[in-house]
């Protein structure tokens, strides 16, 4: 059979249809005989071509990999001892490659216990005199680890030893390449006394790098793998040895001769190193030295005669970003900014910056404003509250650079801040917004990738806007319709149609007027079927979505069964991640508008939802073989019933078949988007169409739950999202229809949810994912309340997270790395403070006496963060969720006694927090001790006289308007809880003095109950402030600024006045402006 099985392999390697599909159906014929193992076997060792002699090692590669527990036994030992044979006989590379990758294969089934004579021949080969066998054997030393490399633990003590001596063999680089990749493999599987021993080698392994890349760059380029590998297996294997992986990897990515895929490979080092052990690049003074080293990169002129990829006019440098050294090294800035304490950082980093942007050399200048572009995410705070108004001036100067790439680099910072930078970019909305339309007017529309980057930074800039874009909107909407009526290029529509859904954000109901011929393009664009019109209907449906949730529920809804009809037809019809994506997001805002009309199709949107999470679709494998042999091997016999699987055995094998003997995979961004956006409409529309979605909350709950262990983040972040959102749904549910099935159903919900919550926030790696959960988790406890903690399990659980969180002891924060340190990223402060937000929550939702021993513990963490050399934003969190611990205890049993034993150490704290240089501070520390007083009631009395001291001073100096606010609320709170212990003649008329509110609206409601309860207590003093009372009351009256709770507060003290106190009243409203009498009877007489 052999001589037969090598005529057909031969007759496969003819440049000839005909032959080839011939000599296919020989060989799957000859599959079906038993013999075909020991025929194969005998070509892979006897055949005179190497090209035969390599296709029968993939062949029999792809029989044992389906079928091993099909062959015989004695095939087995046949073909393991034959294997080993033929491997040191074989002078090919090509062939030992795939004969050491069917020996890889037989690993999987065969465990090396299983086969000594494979561990005898590792040992004896690697060890080898001779440097070929030694190469050959290090090679299948790699496959067979990584194949399966928790089967070889036993063996990584004795391996590592000899790793060391193989690192030193810097003459023979190809051993040095399979004995890098056998270590990465190892790495994620090593034990306590591995991990030491690794550590003695990081030096020699950066010396063999160093010869590798001399060598061969490609081999070095994917060696350089096992950097990152140590760092995210246990980066304290390389903490002993950061200054020197710096060293070596500046060194890399500096050098211009290397090729761009090691430099990269380089840069990305460094910037993991940062985000894993940013506190060690600081310690070790490594700062300085990298900057030096990336900024130049970062400046660095393209090619005579190239542009850098972004600056190409046309899109085909879409996705290069990857193979780029210049966008590592503002990778790596990126990454600073988001892990390193903003003053540390700046002081190093801006005379780099100032010097770039002062430059001649427009690339230079280019560097400088991308950086600044970059650190605006990590470092908004810093930024906003130092540096804004000198920074905005320095990049609109550089909008009208002669040069095109300065300009460019200054449209992406402008889009930048105005994404991060919020709210106090759109202070500068007057100077920025006729710059940004005089730009975009004045440019060629030919140029598309140009005018691009100023829709971009145009776009960002507007959607936050909010009412602040009406004078705006004529110029806007007439831009933007024209373009989309007369522009011949699809790209300049599909900006535009982007466009209007920022102006949408911002505008909301003042876009009604346009409303119209919006929708008619929108239409027109998405009724087409042609795939060069498919970018451009996929915004399409972007913005259709932003506009159902901010036009107005009474202009949309009339379109919304049309809306889920077209989104239904465009999924049944196109098969496109992105599109479908969209359709997900627009069913989603469509359910907060009108979820009636979601309610018929809710099994044909949930059914092509979870079709997309359980999908493998957009997962891309890089084979390292030819697959030509691949089809050769069918399931000719998967019909035999011999063996069946269960499900568990199934999932358990699925993804080793699916990605064994590939190089690496990767998942397409669309993809994994459209996951991501599944998860999210799920959860939303849940929610929003309550019981009608009960039938469907199950099965989304089980496939959702099965997203949080995926890969990218961004999907875990989403599907942690919903599984809340569905909690939320469920509490509705029961809510709207009390039974105890329903009710049952919400507490296995949250049995499951909420340990699932606080196990991810311990064990996440990354900050985003985990200050989405925080969010997730604090939504699902403000809604459930008392429900999220009937099991008293939670309760502890999630008061100790919060405590894990404030400690720095999770796993994204490093666990507990420099936990005292007062200067951290403001990243790392936002992850606390959305843990912290989570205390008053829990404080509202249980007896004050079952949380104060949580109380506690958690106090002191935030009392440390109220210190003078904290920072702004640390401080004013401390003190403002301290004021929220305060005023939680007011509504729940046993919280006047508990806030009554914690006066004594908050009472300092809030006092030094309203001498605060900051008004933030001291707004919530105002706020703080008028919570202080209302939860304590009458056991507070003694701390009053201080308090009004402190207030009295404060309200003859203080000038920050919601300060002043504050005051007032504060005093009202103590005279709502103690009226005796205020000395009313004094503090009511300086209190009445300072209104209406102007900024915090919210205390209207406790200044209006206040001056209510005045009138009972002490009318005449009321009385005699009717005046300013009633100019206060006209204020706020018929307006969005009191609640209808307030409104109606307000108007029976009113009509009180006018009976009781006829004249007085109508000499009060008679003093009033024209319009001010008109609203103030209209709302009256309304009530």
């Amino acid at each position: 059979m052999a001589e037969n099985l090598e005529a057909i392999l031969s007759q496969l390697t003819q440049p000839d249809n005909a032959v080839i599909q011939q000599a296919t159906a020989q060989l799957k014929q000859a599959f079906k005989d038993p013999a075909i193992i020991p025929a194969l076997c005998a070509v892979m060792s006897g055949s005179q071509n190497p090209q035969i002699r390599q296709s029968a090692a993939v062949m029999l590669r792809l029989r044992v990999k389906k079928h091993w527990k099909k062959i015989s036994p004695e095939d087995r030992e046949s073909l393991k001892a034959g294997v080993l044979q033929v491997l040191m006989q074989e002078p090919e590379h090509t062939v030992q490659h795939s004969l050491s990758q069917l020996c890889a294969v037989m690993v999987k089934h065969e465990t090396p216990d299983r086969w000594p004579a494979l561990l005898q021949l590792l040992n004896e080969s690697t060890k080898s005199s001779n440097p070929h066998v030694r190469q050959v054997g290090l090679m299948l030393l790699d496959k067979v680890v990584e194949s399966n490399p928790k089967a070889f633990e036993p063996h990584y003590s004795h391996l590592l030893q000899l790793f060391c001596t193989v690192l030193q063999d810097h003459n023979n680089p190809t051993s040095l390449y399979y004995c890098i990749l056998t270590l990465t493999a190892m790495t994620a599987y090593t034990g306590t006394e591995e991990i030491k021993r690794m550590r003695s080698i990081v030096p020699s392994l950066i010396v063999a790098l160093q010869h590798l890349i001399k060598a061969d760059q490609n081999q070095a380029s994917e060696a350089m793998e096992v950097l990152n590998e140590l760092m995210e297996s246990d980066v304290s294997i390389i903490v002993p040895h950061v200054a020197e992986i710096v060293c070596f990897c500046l060194e890399v990515g500096s050098d211009t001769t290397l090729t761009n895929s090691l430099r990269v490979k380089a840069l990305s080092c460094i910037a993991l190193l940062i985000k894993l052990k940013s506190k060690t690049v600081l310690k070790q003074k490594l700062l300085s030295p990298i900057l030096l080293s990336i900024f130049p990169v970062l400046c660095a002129a393209p090619p005579p005669g190239e542009q850098d990829p972004e600056d190409e006019e046309d899109d085909s440098a879409a996705g290069t970003d990857n193979d780029n050294p210049k966008h590592c090294a503002a990778q790596i800035i990126d990454t600073m900014a988001l892990h390193m304490p903003p003053e540390k950082l700046f002081q190093q980093l801006m005379p780099f910056i100032q010097t770039a942007i002062t430059s001649e050399n427009p690339y230079e200048k280019k560097g400088g404003l991308m950086c600044l572009a970059v650190l605006s995410e990590g470092c908004a705070d810093h930024i906003r509250t130092k540096l804004l108004s000198s920074i905005l001036q320095t990049v609109c100067q550089c909008l009208s650079d002669t040069n095109q790439v300065v300009r460019s680099a200054s449209l992406f910072a402008l889009g930048q801040f105005s994404e991060h930078l919020q709210p106090d970019v759109s202070k500068y909305c007057d100077e920025l917004m006729p710059l940004l339309l005089g730009y975009l007017s004045s440019l060629n529309q030919g140029k598309v990738g140009h005018v691009t980057k100023a829709f971009y930074a145009l776009e960002n800039f507007m959607e936050n806007l909010g009412a602040n874009i009406e004078p705006y909107l004529p110029t806007l909407m007439g831009t933007m319709l024209s373009a989309l009526n007369n522009s011949e290029n699809l790209k300049i529509k599909e900006l535009a149609v982007s466009s209007i859904g920022a102006i949408a954000n911002a505008a909301k109901g003042l876009l009604v007027p346009y409303f119209t011929p919006v929708i008619e393009s929108l239409k027109s664009f998405l009724t087409t079927t042609t795939e060069e019109m498919r970018s451009l209907q996929t915004q399409s449906l972007d913005t259709l979505s932003v506009l159902a949730r901010t036009i107005g529920n009474n202009v949309f809804s009339p379109l919304a069964a049309e809306c889920v009809q077209l989104g239904l037809n465009l999924t049944e019809t196109i098969d496109d991640p992105d599109l479908r994506r969209c359709t997900y997001t627009l069913f989603s805002a469509v359910s907060t508008v009108s979820p009636d009309c979601l309610t018929p199709h809710l099994t044909a949107i949930t059914t092509i939802m979870l079709l997309t999470l359980k999908s493998n679709e957009g997962i891309t494998t890089h084979i390292e073989e030819d697959k030509t042999f691949v089809l050769l091997d069918d399931d000719d016999d998967d019909d035999d019933n011999d063996v069946v699987k269960d499900a568990d055995h199934f999932l358990e094998d699925e993804p080793e078949a699916d990605f064994h003997d590939v190089a690496g995979f990767s998942v397409g961004n669309a993809y994994i988007d459209e996951k991501e956006d599944a998860c999210n409409a799920l959860g939303e529309i849940a929610f929003s169409t309550g019981a009608a979605f009960q039938p469907f909350l199950e099965s989304s709950f089980q496939q959702v739950y099965q997203m949080r262990g995926f890969p990218h983040e961004d999907v875990r972040r989403a599907a942690f999202g919903a599984m809340g959102q569905f909690c939320r749904a469920q509490h509705q549910m029961w809510k709207n229809n009390p039974t105890e099935a329903n009710h049952q159903y919400l507490l296995t919900l949250l049995h499951v949810v909420l340990p699932c919550f606080v196990e991810a926030v311990r064990k996440e790696i990354e900050r985003r994912v985990v200050m989405g959960i925080l969010e997730i988790m604090n939504n699902v406890m403000k809604q459930c309340r008392e429900e999220a903690f009937k099991n008293p399990a939670h309760l502890k659980d999630i008061s100790n997270v919060i405590r894990d969180v404030l400690e720095k002891k999770t796993v994204c924060q490093g666990s507990g790395d420099d936990a005292d340190d007062d200067q951290q990223a403001e990243y790392d402060a936002m992850l606390q403070e959305f843990a912290g937000e989570g205390i008053p929550i829990v404080a509202s939702s249980v007896p004050a006496d079952n949380f104060a021993p949580y109380l506690n513990h958690l106090l002191p963490l935030l009392i440390r963060k109220a210190k003078s050399t904290c920072t702004v934003a640390d401080r004013s969190f401390s003190v403002g969720t301290i004021g929220e611990i305060l005023q939680a205890l007011v509504s729940v049993s046993g919280g006047q006694g508990v806030a009554s034993k914690l006066s004594n150490r908050l009472l300092p704290v809030l006092v030094a927090g309203v001498r605060d240089s900051d008004p933030e501070v001291r707004n919530n520390s105002v706020f703080g001790l008028g919570c202080l007083a209302q939860a304590t009631g009458p056991i507070g009395i003694s701390d009053y006289p201080m308090m009004l001291s402190v207030f009295s001073n404060m309200l003859t100096r203080e000038s920050d308007l919601r300060v002043i606010d504050n005051l007032c609320a504060a005093l009202c709170r103590m005279i709502m809880s103690n009226v005796d212990a205020v000395p009313l003649e004094q503090v009511v008329p300086a209190l009445v003095a300072r209104l209406p509110l102007k900024e915090d609206l919210e205390e209207n409601k406790t200044v209006f109950s206040c001056l209510a309860m005045l009138y009972t207590h002490s009318p005449a003093l009321v009385v005699t402030l009717m005046k300013p009372i009633v100019a206060a009351s006209s204020h706020v009256l018929g307006t969005k600024d009191i609640n209808k709770e307030t409104e109606h507060t307000l108007v029976m003290l009113m009509k009180e006045f006018g009976q009781h106190h006829s004249a007085d009243f109508q000499a009060a409203v008679t003093s009033l402006p024209g319009e001010q009498q008109a609203k103030l009877s209209a709302a009256i007489s309304a009530s």
